[in-house]
C-alpha cells in the first residue's frame, strides 16, 4: 500500500488526475471503475480540461460505477447516473455504449445486481478502481458489516451514511434507504486501487484503514488485503494518523 501525500484536495485532485490520465494513455482500452460523491468532483474537472486540452481520449475505454441509489430513475438529479453524466461523461468522448452504471430503478433490483456483476467479469474486470471512503469506513455503499466475500448487492445505508448524503437531497428523510453496490469482493477483484481521501472529517477512517483491524466493521481495511492500493491523501487527512 503506497501513500501519497498532498498539501490540499486541489492538489490531490490533479494528481488523481494526472495518474488516471497516464493510465488511460497508456491503454486506450483501459476499465475504469468510477465513484462519486463530493471527493472525485475535482478529479473530474482535471480530467474535462485535460481531454479539452490535450484531447487525451477515452472513446475505447469502458467504465463501471461503483454504485447507484436504489428507487431514483436515471434522470433524477439526485441519482449517480445523473451526476456521472453531468460531471464527467458529457463532457468527454466516451462511447455511451461502453458506460456501465446499476439501475437503481429496474424492475428487479436482485436481477439488477446478478446482472452487473456478470457484465464486470464478462468484461475482464475493472484495471483501475477509484474509490473514496466514508466517516464510518465504508467504500462503495458497502457498510460496516458486510461480508468481505459480497459481490454486487443491494445494501441498507446506515443512518451515519444517509446523513453524510443528505446534504444532496432537500432533507435527510428524502435519502433513500437503500442502493445497489459492487461488493466488497468484487472491488477487490480490480487490478489497481486508488483510494482518494481529503479533510478532517476523514482522519478516523484513514487511521483505522492504516492501524486498525482487518475486520469486517472496518470495510476499507480489506484494501491492506490488496496488492496495488496507492492512497492520495491530504494533510488534513493524515493529520494524527502516525503518516
Amino acid at each position: 500500500m503506497k501513500i501519497i501525500t498532498v498539501k490540499d484536495y486541489n492538489e490531490m485532485s490533479q494528481k488523481v488526475a494526472e495518474y488516471v490520465i497516464e493510465k488511460v494513455n497508456q491503454n486506450p482500452n483501459i476499465t475504469l471503475g468510477l465513484a462519486t460523491g463530493g471527493t472525485p468532483l475535482g478529479m473530474y474537472k482535471y480530467l474535462i480540461e485535460d481531454h479539452q486540452k490535450n484531447k487525451t481520449s477515452y472513446q475505447n475505454a469502458q467504465s463501471f460505477n461503483l454504485d447507484e441509489y436504489v428507487g431514483l430513475s436515471q434522470d433524477d438529479p439526485n441519482s449517480y447516473n445523473y451526476y456521472m453524466y453531468n460531471e464527467f461523461f458529457n463532457h468527454i468522448d466516451i462511447t455511451k455504449s461502453n458506460v456501465h452504471i446499476p439501475n437503481g430503478n429496474a424492475p428487479d433490483v436482485q436481477k439488477e445486481c446478478i446482472d452487473y456483476e456478470a457484465l464486470i467479469e464478462k468484461n475482464g474486470g475493472i484495471d483501475l478502481q477509484i474509490l473514496g471512503i466514508g466517516n464510518n469506513g465504508h467504500i462503495g455503499f458497502n457498510e460496516p458489516g458486510t461480508s468481505f466475500q459480497a459481490k454486487t448487492h443491494v445494501i441498507d445505508l446506515t443512518p451515519s451514511t444517509k446523513e453524510a448524503n443528505a446534504r444532496y437531497f432537500h432533507s435527510i428523510e428524502d435519502v433513500p434507504a437503500q442502493a445497489i453496490t459492487m461488493g466488497i469482493a468484487t472491488i477487490m477483484k480490480s487490478k489497481e486501487i486508488l483510494l482518494l481521501i481529503s479533510g478532517e472529517s476523514k482522519q478516523a477512517a484513514l487511521s483505522n484503514l492504516l492501524h486498525g483491524e482487518i475486520d469486517e466493521s472496518s470495510p476499507a481495511s480489506v484494501l491492506r488485503n490488496h496488492p496495488c492500493v496507492t492512497i492520495f491523501a491530504d494533510e488534513d487527512a493524515l493529520r494524527d494518523t502516525g503518516k
